[in-house]
This record gives structure tokens, C-alpha cells and sequence, in this order.
């Protein structure tokens, strides 16, 4: 049986915080017992979905190496991606690469944009001369619809958003990583350069036979980009399966609330939908013991409070809720 590409095995993950001045330091979960797989037999395009605060963003900072499990493992091919790191760096970067939220502070502003194109070449030993290593960037530039001529000697803030993150493709494109960690592109781009952002993502699935671990709270993008759909909610995962029989069909009361949150784009219906807002604490809305969503769950309940629910199969998804027990 062939290993996946991508595996998390039961991974939690404990961020201590406040202390000094007599404050006492206390240990936040921001992840509690993840199982994730990404498959390597063919390109796949896995969305993680949830509010702020999920762990979305802590297991893409897992994946890349920036933080260590408290416990559990990550794997990358069946092997530790500590292990990889510790013992070849470059080899894992070129296999596993990342494209931030913010497409202007991936860049020094006191540097072309060239500066991070050529400088690619240059690390991953793209081109053995100038002139070869020039054929890589326009190369690069242009099958992501790029203009050279225009984008080339410019400072990072004299391009646009969606220019800035699209560099950033064009180095997946030079590189040709197995994977790609894709933390929220496009939240900071407009609606017409998502699109094009999005397509240019596909593009280079389809060309460079890649994966994709693509964070986002926006149920409307992971139903364009996603072929599987992971639904998370304070660190626990709440549903797992084809993303577009998820969204048409939510098993798991969080989904159904996330999908029923996407508006209709018809201008003739209003929502007339009263809000109500209800404050609480944080303790009240994140419980520690019992389901994460238990406080917001319009079918909870008792055995909700007490303890978490496992991961059941039906339909071919797997969702924590005891509704499916």
C-alpha cells in the first residue's frame, strides 16, 4: 500500500500563554487530536475549512516545519517532517512549499520582485547560467499570464495584490514541489483576481501533477478549488469527505450552519433574517470537556457534554457527532 503524501497521526498541539507579573501562565489546545491524509496516488486538492481559531493556520505552520507537535506525528511520505528537516532541509523545501495570506510581506520592499525569482534559480540550482536562469523566470512568468517586461525591475508595492501573489506561483512553477501549503491566498485579493488566482492553482495541479493543502473560512472557494473538504472547529475535526457532496449535502449541524451561511447571489431576495447576538465567554463557547460545539449545537445533547464524539463512517465521510452514532 502506498503511503500518503501528507499524513497527521492523532497530532495535538499546546501553546502556553500569559505569565509575569503575577500572572499565572496557562496552556491553550490549539490542536486536539487531528487525523488528516492527503493520498499521494494522484493530485488532490484538500481544504481545510473553519472559523478563526480552528488550528487551521498551526497545522500549515506543522506541515512546514515552523512548530513541532506537542504530540502525535507529522508526516510527510511516511516519514517525520522533523526528520526531514534535521537531516535534509533543502530537499524537503523543494518537495513541500507555501504560499502566504499576505502577498506583500512575503517580500523585502527593499528589493525587486526580481530578487525573489532569480534568487529561486539560484538556491534550488534551476539554470547553470544567466541566460538559462533568465528562460526559467520569463518561462515561469508567462504561463501564469504574467507580463515580463512589465513586472520585472519593480518594487514589490508598485504591483498589485494579485500580481504579488502570482510571483508566488510562478516560483511553484520553477520549483515543482509535490505539495503546496496555501494559507488563505486570496483573502486579501479582490473577486476578479481570486478567480484568476484560483485558476492559475488549478492550472499548475493539472501541469505539475501537485497537491494542495488550501486553508480557507470561505465555504464558496473550497466548493470552486476542493476535491476533499476537512471542516474543523477549535482544533477537532467535524466532518471529512468529497467536498461537493459535503456542501450539497452537510451531515454535521457546524457544516450545515457553514453552508447555510452562503449567501445567495440573487439581488431580488433580501435577507430578512433577524440576528441575535448572544455574548459569552470564551470558556462557555470553547467547553473542555465534551463536543467542541456543543454551546452552539441546536440538536445537542447530554451525552454531547460529557465526552467528545469519535469520528463515525457514513455515506463515505467520517463526522463527530453523535447524531451518526
Amino acid at each position: 500500500m502506498t503511503e500518503p503524501l501528507l499524513e497527521l497521526k492523532d497530532v495535538r498541539k499546546e501553546f502556553r500563554i500569559g505569565g509575569g507579573l503575577g500572572i499565572r501562565r496557562r496552556t491553550v489546545a490549539a490542536l486536539d487530536g487531528v487525523f488528516l491524509s492527503i493520498s499521494a496516488e494522484e493530485p488532490t486538492v484538500t481544504a481545510l475549512v473553519g472559523e478563526s481559531g480552528s488550528g487551521k493556520t498551526t497545522i500549515a505552520r506543522l506541515v512546514m516545519g515552523l512548530v513541532e507537535p506537542s504530540s502525535g506525528e507529522v508526516l510527510y511520505q511516511g516519514r517525520s517532517v522533523r526528520d526531514w528537516i534535521n537531516s535534509d532541509e533543502m530537499a524537503y523545501r523543494r518537495q513541500v512549499q507555501m504560499i502566504f495570506q499576505d502577498p506583500y510581506s512575503t517580500y523585502n520592499p527593499f528589493y525587486r520582485v526580481d530578487r525573489v525569482l532569480f534568487s529561486t534559480v539560484k538556491k534550488f540550482n534551476l539554470a547553470s547560467t544567466k541566460e538559462e536562469a533568465q528562460q526559467v523566470v520569463l518561462a515561469s512568468m508567462r504561463a501564469m499570464g504574467l507580463r515580463p517586461e512589465y513586472i520585472l525591475g519593480r518594487y514589490p508595492h508598485q504591483l498589485s495584490g494579485g500580481e504579488r501573489q502570482r510571483l508566488m506561483l510562478c516560483r511553484i512553477l520553477m520549483i515543482k514541489p509535490r505539495l503546496i501549503v496555501a494559507d488563505e491566498p486570496v483573502s486579501m485579493l479582490d473577486a476578479s483576481l481570486r478567480s484568476i488566482f484560483l485558476d492559475n492553482l488549478l492550472q499548475l495541479k493539472e501541469s505539475l501533477q501537485l497537491s494542495c493543502l488550501y486553508i480557507t473560512h470561505d465555504m464558496n472557494i473550497a466548493h470552486y478549488v476542493a476535491d476533499d473538504l476537512v471542516v474543523m472547529v477549535h482544533g477537532s475535526v467535524m466532518e471529512r469527505g468529497d467536498a461537493r457532496s459535503l456542501i450539497n449535502e452537510p451531515m454535521h449541524p457546524y457544516t450545515q450552519l457553514l453552508v447555510a451561511s452562503i449567501p445567495t447571489p440573487d439581488p431580488r431576495k433580501r435577507w430578512q433574517d433577524r440576528l441575535e447576538l448572544n455574548v459569552s465567554t470564551l470558556k462557555e463557547l470553547k467547553p473542555e470537556v465534551g463536543c467542541k460545539f456543543s454551546p452552539r449545537c441546536p440538536h445537542v445533547m447530554s451525552v454531547c457534554r460529557e465526552k467528545a464524539p469519535p469520528l463515525f463512517d457514513r455515506k463515505g465521510r467520517r463526522v463527530a457527532c453523535f447524531l451518526y452514532e
